[in-house]
């Protein structure tokens, strides 16, 4: 079977979802393939759904949709369960009262709501446990993609545009698009931080999460002991207490820190305990990285990965010191909390990726474009917000967070300035008809970690979406749009009448009036 589409999306990414709500809502025909079950990406399969966002989020720190979305949540909580009184009177419910986040709730949730909004528009098409495509090109164009379902049925799609939104950049060796991974030299980047020779190896590490509920004392929930325990003991070397985390449980501590269910929010039988989703430096995998460009490697890398969690969890129930008790160990109360994704063992189905392959862009962001102040105390951004740029297609901020783990690197902590994301990141060097919409953007190994974040995947995906669908319905490629200072300048303005902020400051809702004509202002139109 061979049909065309407008735009074909691979990969159901929150850049993924994104895109292709935002493709479908300018009326073009959008196809949404992805290898698994759930849509959603970080916010869902992966767990990691205490979203980490910016200051500024409840106000205007986030495009139209995503700020719908988060709405979408609170809304869900408040029409399902039975709310306390305290929680009833808050506008800006957060039902786990987490504090790396100002919303929080079950994966299931989140996925539940993307998949309704995939459904109501007619013009997508989604295709799940989908193999990974091949490519037919034509020069430097992809010409059609054969797509392998898990039935054995094959289908030929010829796409006037192509998205990039899986995990880890699968596409780009697969279209032969020129990309980097890992950590680029000083001398490709000038990058203050940088290493003296680039280091391939050193990929953000991956971590497998998972739900516990903190059942009354007294209670025994111990998991079977899983296999390889003790190695992977040591080489994880389990703990509890990561960065501004004061204690096991209270104020700003490990167990608040993801807690997706506050038990004092609800009057309800059906969340009777509190509920936290697990992602700490514990169970960051420590023993490889994802992707590491053998495909034999990564299957034992995942298994490992998955192993070293359950090792977290047994590790937490048996012999983590106990808090109310120093001599005691283990806390057997905590109930690893199967239901939350279905899986055999319990964990998250996808594991949360911070970084992946990355496009040679037509622009690429590197550090000192971002930080106010580097590790040896340079400062660089010294007004309000990062350096303008022009062809901005969003906003975003967050620190440059690098995690030690899966390779050598030490882990990095800098602040940066409300930065923009220049629509140049999104479009490769070559391979004319594809864009990235997820963590595959031109970025460094440095800027990657303030650009991978929900809300800015999000943009990311939005703006890839919409860039696609105006390319398609002007049967033009997105180099020769962004060459065009007159059609680059009608999308931007496109982009802010859907509700997606160009320029800091962004304290004002989308949804207000004044909205456009404050951010053409803030671009100097």
């Amino acid at each position: 079977m061979t049909f065309d589409c407008d735009v074909l999306i691979i990969g159901a990414s929150l850049g993924g979802v994104s895109a292709a709500l935002s493709a479908a809502d300018l009326g073009v025909s959008v196809t949404l393939a992805d290898t698994g079950a759930w849509v959603g990406g970080q916010l869902t399969s992966q767990g990691v759904c205490t979203p980490d966002e910016n200051e500024w989020i409840e106000s205007g720190g986030g495009t139209r949709s995503y700020l719908r979305l988060r709405a979408l949540v609170r809304q869900y909580y408040r029409s399902n369960y039975r709310l306390s009184s305290q929680a009833i009177q808050n506008p800006l419910l957060n039902p786990g009262n987490c504090w790396v986040s100002r919303i929080s709730g079950d994966p299931k949730v989140f996925h539940a709501l993307l998949q309704t909004d995939i459904s109501s528009r007619k013009n997508i098409r989604l295709i799940r446990d989908v193999k990974i495509p091949e490519f037919s090109m034509i020069g430097s164009r992809i010409d059609s993609v054969l797509i392998r379902l898990d039935n054995h049925e094959t289908v030929r799609l010829r796409p006037h545009i192509v998205l990039d939104a899986t995990e880890t950049g699968e596409l780009l060796p697969l279209t032969d698009t020129e990309y980097g991974i890992g950590a680029e030299s000083r001398d490709e980047t000038g990058e203050p931080d940088a290493p003296e020779q680039a280091h391939p190896e050193w990929v953000q590490p991956f971590t497998f999460p998972f739900g516990l509920e903190l059942r009354p004392k007294g209670e025994n929930h111990v998991i079977p002991k899983p296999p390889y325990y003790e190695r992977l003991k040591a080489l994880q070397k389990y703990h509890i207490l990561d960065g501004a985390m004061r204690g096991m449980f209270g104020e700003l501590s490990w167990w608040n820190y993801r807690r997706i269910l506050a038990a004092r929010n609800f009057n309800d039988p059906a969340i009777p305990c509190d509920i936290s989703m697990i992602n700490t430096g514990s169970n960051d995998f420590k023993g490889g990285v994802l992707p590491s460009g053998n495909s034999r490697r990564d299957r034992d890398v995942f298994i490992r990965g998955r192993l070293a969690s359950l090792g977290y969890v047994y590790w937490l129930q048996t012999e983590c010191p106990r808090e109310d008790d120093g001599s005691a160990c283990g806390y057997p109360e905590l109930r690893l909390v199967t239901e939350l994704f279905n899986t055999p063992d319990g964990l998250a189905p996808a594991p949360y990726i911070r970084e992946s392959r990355r496009i040679k862009a037509l622009k690429t962001i590197r550090e000192q474009d971002i930080v106010r102040t580097d590790s040896s105390g340079v400062t660089w951004q010294r007004g309000e917000y990062a350096e303008h740029q022009t062809d901005s297609c969003g906003i975003g901020h967050y620190w440059l967070d690098i995690h030690s783990g899966g390779s050598s690197e030490p882990g990095r902590f800098l602040t940066t300035a409300p930065f923009q994301i220049p629509v140049g990141l999104l479009i490769p060097r070559t391979t004319e008809n594809l864009l990235a919409a997820c963590k595959n953007i031109g970025m460094t190994h440095l800027t990657n970690g303030a650009y991978r974040l929900h809300p800015i995947e999000w943009n990311i995906g939005e703006s890839a979406g919409l860039l696609a669908a105006w390319c398609s319905k002007k049967r033009k490629t997105p180099a020769e749009l962004y060459s065009d200072p007159s059609n680059l300048l009608e999308w931007q303005r496109a982009l802010i009448q859907r509700g997606v902020p160009l320029s800091w400051p962004s304290s004002l809702d989308p949804n207000d009036p004044a909205f456009e004509r404050t951010q053409i202002s803030n671009m100097g139109w």
